[in-house]
């Protein structure tokens, strides 16, 4: 039965580009029958990925079969992933986050979480000589996936090391990293087409903290502005997606990477508790403005008090 691989909900580039590069490396070097899916659409980043180095995108699941053969990449979390999940027969699990726990196996399994910023950067290191022999599409995805979760290496979970590969990627295939990265984040930036309802759900993850179930929304950009000129209808919409997704509330965080910061949306007193008791802000209004909070994983979810 062929393996299928795949990430979490909402599928990101990372989430994206690691299912495509491990199914490679499972099918050309291990002799896997192996296929990447998805579990949701791409975002517009991932997107711009598999047109940039025509990649086709992954068939999207909505679930998995009883003893179906799957490997895990870019989370360890039973909430981001199929219902089913634990019917499944898990091979593997390759992701940067932290354990949560949940996850039933059928056997001893091949459990890699290393702490680097990206999982293609574990990918690459598991892959080692290998690589010389991949495709440029295939470096190009694994290229991608650090950028993106780096922020070109602004982001406070980069690693000397995610930025070493990325450097090694990006000189094997004559790639300006400055200026291939400024693509990505401006394809990142293009929400026009999308609602209300799905750029809250682009990028995003649900956490409980204290008993209260949040779904932790991102929005990394170059244009803030865009996003933020929607202020008003994302904070209506907020009630819809958490009565919709079975939270208690929505945390939209719209992150400027050129600036470094992010800003919170404050619809109403428990958000603003949130604000105040996790990042100490100051909130008159209905956003606040957090210097230096990029990370999901390092700065917004480990901090979160209610």
């Amino acid at each position: 039965m062929t393996t299928l691989v795949f990430g979490h909900k909402s599928p990101d580039t990372d989430s994206t580009g690691s299912a495509i590069f491990w199914s490679w490396y499972l099918n050309t070097v291990k002799g896997v029958e192996a296929k990447p899916v998805l579990l949701g659409e791409p975002n517009t980043e991932a997107a711009f990925m598999l047109s940039h180095w025509g990649l086709e995108k992954p068939e999207i699941i909505d679930d998995v079969t009883a003893g179906q053969p799957v490997v895990i990449v870019d989370t360890n979390n039973p909430a981001e992933l199929p219902a089913s999940i634990n019917d499944a027969d898990i091979q593997a699990i390759i992701d940067h986050h932290k354990l949560v726990g949940g996850l039933e196996t059928k056997g001893p399994i091949d459990i890699t979480v290393r702490p680097l910023a990206c999982t293609a950067t574990i990918m690459v290191d598991l892959i080692g000589a290998e690589m010389e022999n991949a495709p440029k599409e295939i470096k190009g995805a694994a290229l991608t996936c650090i950028l993106s979760d780096t922020l070109e290496f602004r982001s406070p979970t980069t690693t000397d090391h995610d930025r070493a590969v990325a450097e090694g990627l990006a000189k094997d295939l004559g790639i300006d990293l400055g200026d291939y990265a400024a693509q990505m984040f401006a394809a990142k930036s293009d929400v026009s087409a999308f609602s209300d309802a799905e750029l809250i759900r682009m990028d995003s993850k649900e956490y409980a903290v204290d008993g209260v179930k949040f779904r932790v929304s991102v929005l990394e950009t170059t244009a803030p502005e865009i996003p933020l000129g929607r202020k008003d209808s994302l904070m209506e919409t907020f009630k819809t997606v958490a009565a919709e997704d079975g939270v208690d509330e929505v945390l939209l965080f719209v992150v400027d990477i050129l600036k470094e910061e992010a800003t919170l949306l404050v619809p109403n007193d428990r958000v603003k508790s949130v604000a105040e008791k996790s990042f100490g802000a100051s909130v008159s209004g209905d956003s606040v403005v957090l210097p230096g909070v990029m990370s999901r994983k390092k700065q917004i979810i480990p901090n979160l008090k209610v």
